[in-house]
């Protein structure tokens, strides 16, 4: 009985001991991406963001700008058949004008707006993740477009999972999953994979110039980015329509 105790103990403390040494990993690796990004204390300075660029959607090339206030908005506008639509999301509402579809606009709904709000974090979820609410853990590595990735899970406040690839050479992100719920009331899940790359500084910190979903509708495409600026004033009347 004194052996099978000693055994168990034994177990009990090897697994506590993973589970330390694999926390004191995965905070590691986030570490040494917040450094690559361009360091913790640039990236939670963040107040605002302006980005403009291209996108490939449904076999065109449509101009977009996004615009973002941290904690307080996110917009993005695109040119199609001559008008400017958007979506534009905030703590409370969103709205979405898309007028190759209607020249209503419409509320986001709010299960899509809970959704889409993580966009408001500027500096993304990984930083300062412990305050934020969210819980990370790190689940392996994978190859992406031929490299190597930690695999680092993030479950937020509200329980959604998101998993990010970190990339064992350069610390930054290049692959984003997670689950997602369909446009127009389809609630059926299905994962969308992000892709990131041609990482270009601006005022000291890394960011993705082109970001690619596959996949087809308003989702999916190539978007990439010519032009980055940060903590700039925006103007107030962009938080509506």
């Amino acid at each position: 009985m004194k052996n099978v105790l000693i055994v168990v103990f034994f177990i009990i403390g090897l697994v506590l001991f993973v589970q330390f040494v694999q926390a004191q990993t995965v905070d590691e690796i986030i570490n040494k991406y917040m450094d690559a990004r361009g360091g913790k204390d640039r990236l939670m300075a963040l107040n605002s963001l302006y980005m403009e660029g291209s996108k490939q959607m449904m076999g065109n090339e449509i101009p977009i700008k996004i615009i973002k206030v941290q904690g307080k908005l996110a917009r993005t506008e695109f040119e199609a058949m001559g008008q400017t639509g958007y979506t534009i999301i905030t703590p409370e509402k969103g709205w979405m004008f898309i007028p190759m579809r209607s020249q209503n606009v419409d509320p986001v709904p709010e299960e899509r707006l809970k959704m889409m709000q993580g966009e408001l974090d500027i500096a993304g979820p990984l930083v300062d993740y412990k305050t934020k609410g969210n819980k990370v853990e790190l689940i392996g590595k994978d190859t992406v477009k031929g490299g190597d990735a930690y695999k680092v899970k993030l479950t937020n406040a509200a329980g959604k999972e998101t998993t990010f690839y970190i990339d064992t050479k350069t610390y930054l992100v290049v692959e984003i999953s997670q689950m997602m719920g369909g446009m127009n009331g389809d609630q059926k899940q299905r994962e969308v994979v992000t892709y990131l790359s041609d990482y270009k500084e601006a005022d000291g910190i890394m960011f993705p110039m082109t970001i690619n979903s596959p996949g087809g509708g308003m989702m999916g495409g190539s978007t990439t980015f010519d032009k980055v600026e940060v903590n700039k004033p925006v103007d107030e009347k962009l938080y509506k329509p």
